[in-house]
């Protein structure tokens, strides 16, 4: 096949050649992998019918259709691939322990502390750090993001656990949705005399799509009305299984009001990680970590909260935190006071970057503050380019039987809200019983009770799952959210409608289905020639009616010898007419079709969509 040509200058054409481009990437990126002339690229999407600046950034799709025509195969490199490239050409290596296996010493564990609204997470925190956290705290709801160390000993040897502190589990899920890894261990805190409660759920479903060990720590047992065997029972249906009943899990029983068995939940901690985790780091290498949370501080600037993950961070490097970097000006751990060096697992915060990461964002410490603010510069931009490009858009139900047929997904992901737990246990189990094949499987992220949150929308868009909504409707800022992550939000309430529905979508039936039906048929009694108009059929309608621009099939002798026609002109007397009734005479004009005899038997149709039931 020849070459494209516009404007008489022949385009390099490949042969099935792989162009590797970044998500967001322009016709002039593309120019440059070829070596042509963008504005003769502008002209070839021209001629494809699309409408593209050489400098704009385009969508994967449009790059895509640019790739087939001029017979590239097109590669789009991945943001996490692109961040490594880019730091390579610094001769960075990011997520890797540098030196062998001598050079890694032990790390402390990194514990997130989740579980149900007042079921004593603070409070456990509280007696963990033995300071006061909960009097500066409005309603007792945390209001910030900490992060602390403290000091058990365990077996004689003392060891250091690293505590991430949450409001709810926003920072943990947000986390997650930027693919980081940030904590080792969750510590699920459950009240004996509440039991498993609907935010209890959430927050192990969390840990568990995190894919992290729990620690169950049964808080609360000092307290009337206090079961904590109930608790293990309840937790036993979710998959956690006490140790004591044969399963892996650690339940720990304590009072964090009394200070009870506070030591034994920590020891819980360092056991779980030493039988489940291999956490060493190397402290000498140049630190790498991840930025839990970061602000505007109106003294200090922008302030940023990191986990120092393998290296140690010291006062006076140059770090590169996203798109953001600048030399640590200083440091202070959680009590305040400054420090001059971080090492593994060890969190504090920084002062001294140019502007606010983002939760989740990795950091570095390189070696110039140049290459930090090319390192920046670059990521910026294409943060920049992605966003001006269309966004993905993520997994609708209308659009489910496109991607598994391209094999993007081989599971339906769902959380489910209603507005009883009665209710949505029996939705529940009504769709895990839906029979749909092995195309494709349905996992059930998160189920609970209340209205659709901030919270589940985040968790869908980490997870491309869909929400549904039963008898309960999105709260606050939640909708708006879901339209900004593009987050399929679905409201019932009929409980068989959304099984409907799920199972047409599993099924790949979700798409409309059309079925013809007849609307009348016209005998032909006389053909009359047109020089104009071509043959006309003068014909009787003989029964229902016949209406202009409906579809049209041609009968002789009772056989189909034309299909596929168009009624394109209708005319009673000297009339013309839209439509023509049983029992009356006009002339029907079949277009370019002149193929017509006396006695030919025209049948009209059209195709209706059929209502799902």
């Amino acid at each position: 096949m020849q070459a494209p040509s516009v404007g008489g200058v022949l385009l390099p054409r490949g042969n099935g050649d792989t162009v590797r481009l970044s998500r967001g990437a322009s016709l002039t990126d593309f120019a440059e992998k070829i070596g042509a002339n963008p504005a003769s690229l502008v002209q070839v999407m021209l001629n494809l019918g699309e409408m593209v600046t050489a400098t704009q950034s385009v969508s994967d799709d449009t790059l895509q259709l640019l790739a087939d025509e001029m017979n590239y195969t097109l590669q789009i490199v991945s943001p996490e691939e692109e961040d490594r490239e880019l730091l390579e050409s610094f001769d960075i290596e990011f997520g890797e322990n540098e030196g062998g296996e001598e050079a890694l010493v032990a790390r402390p564990p990194v514990v997130t502390v989740m579980g149900h609204v007042d079921h004593g997470k603070t409070r456990l925190l509280d007696a963990i750090r033995k300071t006061n956290v909960v009097a500066g705290e409005a309603g007792g709801i945390t209001q910030h993001i900490g992060a602390y160390q403290v000091a058990t000993e365990v077996n004689g040897e003392h060891r250091a656990i690293t505590f991430i502190d949450t409001p709810g589990h926003e920072a943990f899920t947000a986390m997650r949705a930027r693919g980081a890894k940030s904590t080792d261990i969750a510590i699920l805190v459950v009240a004996a005399n509440d039991g498993v409660m609907p935010q209890t759920i959430e927050a192990l479903n969390h840990a568990k799509a995190a894919d992290v060990p729990i620690v169950v720590a049964v808080n609360k047992i000092d307290v009337e009305g206090a079961d904590p065997t109930k608790v293990r029972g309840q937790l036993t249906e979710f998959g956690l299984v006490a140790e004591e009943y044969g399963g892996e899990t650690m339940f720990v029983d304590i009072s964090a009001k009394q200070g009870l068995n506070i030591d034994s939940l920590l020891e819980a901690v360092v056991l779980t990680a030493d039988a489940a985790l291999d956490l060493r780091a190397n402290p000498e290498q140049d630190a790498q970590g991840i930025a839990i949370e970061a602000h505007l501080d109106r003294g200090r600037g922008a302030v940023a909260t990191v986990l120092v993950q393998r290296g140690t961070l010291r006062v006076g490097d140059t770090m590169v935190v996203g798109d953001a970097y600048g030399r640590v000006r200083a440091m202070l751990d959680d009590t305040g006071n400054t420090v001059d060096e971080a090492g593994p697992s060890t969190p504090v915060l920084v002062l001294g970057l140019t502007n606010v990461p983002g939760a989740g964002d990795n950091f570095l410490v390189v070696d110039e503050d140049r290459t930090a603010r090319q390192i920046a510069e670059k990521r910026a931009a294409r943060e920049r380019n992605a966003a001006f490009a269309k966004s993905r858009r993520r997994v609708s139900l209308e659009d489910l039987d496109k991607v598994l047929k391209a094999g993007e997904v081989q599971q339906l992901n769902l959380i489910i809200k209603g507005d009883a737990s009665g209710s949505v246990e029996a939705l529940e189990s009504s769709l895990l019983q839906l029979d749909v094949g092995e195309d494709v499987d349905l996992r059930i992220l998160h189920r609970g009770v209340g209205a659709v949150t901030e919270t589940d929308v985040t968790l869908a868009a980490g997870s491309d799952a869909i929400i549904i909504g039963f008898n309960v409707r999105a709260e606050g800022r939640a909708t708006s959210l879901a339209e900004r992550e593009g987050v399929d939000v679905r409201y019932y309430s009929v409980i068989y409608q959304v099984i409907d529905e799920i199972e047409a979508a599993l099924k790949g039936m979700l798409k409309p289905e059309y079925e013809e039906v007849e609307l009348g048929t016209a005998e032909i009694r006389e053909v009359f020639r047109s020089s104009k108009l071509g043959n006309i059929a003068g014909v009787l309608i003989r029964s229902g009616e016949v209406k202009r621009n409906t579809k049209a099939r041609l009968l002789r002798d009772g056989k189909v010898v034309a299909e596929n026609l168009n009624i394109e002109g209708l005319r009673r007397f000297k009339d013309d007419v839209t439509e023509i009734r049983e029992g009356f005479e006009g002339g029907i004009n079949l277009g370019n079709y002149n193929d017509i005899k006396i006695d030919d038997v025209i049948a009209t149709y059209e195709m209706r969509e059929k209502p799902r039931v």
